[in-house]
C-alpha cells in the first residue's frame, strides 16, 4: 500500500510537470535531502521553471505489525496559461488525500 501510494504521488508530479508547449532548459535551484534509508525522510527542491516540491515522511508503529508511512507534501507548477497550481497532500493509511484549490472537492 505504501509503494502505492508513492507511486501515485510520483505518477501526479509527472503529470502536473507535463507540458504543450515547448520547454527550456530546467536547472535546480535549491535542493535539500534528509534520507539516510531508516526512518522517515524529508526533502524538497524548486526547479528555475517554478516548480517546487516538498515532502516529509514518518514512520508511525515502528517494529510492530502496524507498521505504515505516512507522508505529507506540496508540489506547485505554473501553467503554460501562467497561472501557479499547488496540490498539497497527505499519503497513509487512508490513502492518497490531495487538495488544491483547482481540483474538485
Amino acid at each position: 500500500m505504501v509503494k502505492l501510494m508513492l507511486v501515485a504521488a510520483l505518477l501526479l508530479l509527472a503529470a502536473a510537470s507535463c507540458s504543450a508547449r515547448p520547454q527550456n532548459d530546467v536547472e535546480v535551484v535549491e535542493y535539500e535531502s534528509d534520507n539516510i534509508g531508516i526512518g522517515g525522510y524529508k526533502f524538497s527542491y524548486k526547479l528555475s521553471d517554478g516548480t517546487t516540491r516538498t515532502e516529509e515522511a514518518v514512520i508511525n508503529n515502528a517494529g510492530t505489525e502496524n507498521e505504515s508511512l505516512s507522508v505529507r507534501g506540496s508540489v506547485s507548477w505554473v501553467a503554460p496559461d501562467g497561472q501557479t497550481y499547488t496540490i498539497n497532500f497527505v499519503a497513509d493509511e487512508n490513502g492518497f488525500q490531495p487538495e488544491g484549490a483547482h481540483l474538485p472537492k
